[in-house]
């Protein structure tokens, strides 16, 4: 009896899925993007000292937050970047958003004012937009559905990781930047030298993905278009069927809670949360928050994605992910008065651990819709996940800045934003679908 092509799949090692180019190429990717993300929170006391706007680090009006830029950037960027991957293919995304990056990361090691310091954090969100939804769009379609999960831990794995090294960097790269200065006679800030790193990382990456093939259920998919499906990157119909739509917010909700922990809690560790707290010992940086944070979460993307695989199940382990956060943000916010320094960096560990469901998060939104819309959702939903940290920031700004007569402490400021992040996403998993080993072999209808 002649053996079926999934079967002879499934049986052969695990390794040699995971070293296709397409998840080893997705998982370099996303270390780049995830580098370039979150840099200017590792570096944003240095790089605003240096300009002259010191005044912006702790008493910002919400349009004055650099972070909130990169993130509307990232919100159009999604969008952008989804509609394309969808017309024009996977590859073509992750070429046009790394280049973008890339090119702006550079430009942002050379500003000299506020307004060119958020219009090149907003260019730079629109590219970094289009990374992660196109490498889960591609492993998830290149891997078995039995097999998928182990990939896209991978890919998160590794990129999440990028954090941790942006936030080491932060305290060395001036001794690189001094050295490079010294070649040309000048002088190379360190803040600004991360900038430059970046995008020649990114400009770097250009070179691997000519390597990496096209998804085969892409092309099936754009050669065999059925009748009645819905147009390929067609945005709008994520609206146009209140099902759809329903599908479509859940898998927003579920991820809300991520960047209400790294954009309100963590960013502001240094300069909110952690004098309140009166925390001990050494000053809290902005940088190893960003890295104790993300190194968590290297660590929880890679459970996250192996429970996943053993207990056949998404919705389990993200509950599980989701009450843990809960009790680490209560503790953050209420029960830190008089820690030392240590403790506390400990605590952000466990906070990023908590949030390890990320690249279980994508992958629940890529399994939940067809093939010609998938690269749109894949995109847009972690986006507009990130976008949510213009209103959250808004919102934050109102209740707990001094800009604000009536304010309220942060702890219950962060307890308030909390309770609707958390909330929101405990309802949209309660009425989400088990997407563990669907096929995703079809197409959205009309």
């Amino acid at each position: 009896m002649r053996e079926s092509p999934i079967t002879a799949v499934n049986e052969r090692p695990l390794w040699r899925d995971l070293a296709q180019p397409a998840v080893i190429v997705g998982a370099l990717g996303y270390f780049v993007d995830i580098y370039d993300l979150t840099l200017f929170m590792t570096i944003r006391k240095d790089s605003l000292t240096s300009l002259g706007l010191g005044h912006l680090i702790s008493g910002a009006a919400w349009y004055q937050d650099l972070l909130s830029w990169q993130m509307m950037g990232m919100l159009i960027g999604g969008i952008l970047f989804g509609i394309l991957g969808d017309r024009m293919g996977r590859l073509t995304t992750l070429f046009g958003s790394i280049l973008l990056y890339s090119i702006a990361n550079i430009a942002n090691g050379m500003v000299h004012s506020f307004e060119a310091y958020a219009t090149w954090r907003f260019i730079a969100g629109l590219g970094l937009a289009g990374e992660l939804g196109g490498c889960i769009a591609l492993v998830s379609e290149t891997l078995s559905k039995e097999r998928r999960g182990y990939g896209t831990a991978l890919v998160a794995t590794v990129g999440v990781f990028g954090a941790v090294v942006a936030g080491f960097m932060a305290d060395h790269v001036g001794d690189i930047g001094r050295v490079v200065g010294g070649l040309f006679g000048t002088t190379v800030e360190g803040w600004r030298m991360s900038y430059f790193i970046g995008g020649g990382l990114g400009l770097m990456l250009l070179a691997l993905r000519v390597g990496v093939r096209e998804s085969g259920m892409y092309h099936q998919a754009k050669e065999h278009a059925e009748v009645g499906s819905v147009a390929r990157g067609n945005f709008f119909a994520l609206f146009s069927s209140r099902e759809r739509f329903g599908r479509y917010l859940r898998c927003i909700l579920i991820g809300l809670p991520t960047w209400f922990m790294i954009g309100i809690l963590v960013q502001r560790a240094s300069t909110v949360f952690a004098p309140a707290a009166g925390i001990q010992g050494e000053p809290i940086k902005d940088n190893w928050s960003v890295a104790a944070f993300y190194l968590g979460l290297t660590f929880g993307d890679l459970a996250s994605g192996i429970a996943s695989q053993l207990l056949r199940s998404r919705k389990k382990v993200v509950l599980g992910f989701l009450l843990f956060s809960l009790v680490c943000v209560g503790v953050y916010l209420f029960g830190t008065s008089g820690w030392t320094s240590t403790a506390y960096y400990r605590l952000i560990f466990l906070m990023g651990f908590g949030m390890g469901y990320w690249a279980l998060f994508v992958t629940i939104a890529a399994e939940q819709f067809g093939t010609n819309l998938r690269a749109t959702v894949a995109t847009t939903v972690p986006n507009f996940a990130r976008g949510s940290l213009v209103p959250l920031t808004f919102l934050f700004t109102f209740l707990a800045m001094p800009l604000n007569q009536a304010r309220v402490v942060p702890s219950i400021a962060g307890a308030i934003l909390g309770l609707i992040c958390f909330g929101a996403a405990f309802i949209a998993l309660w009425t989400m679908e088990e997407t563990f080993g669907k096929d995703l072999d079809y197409q959205e209808k009309e």
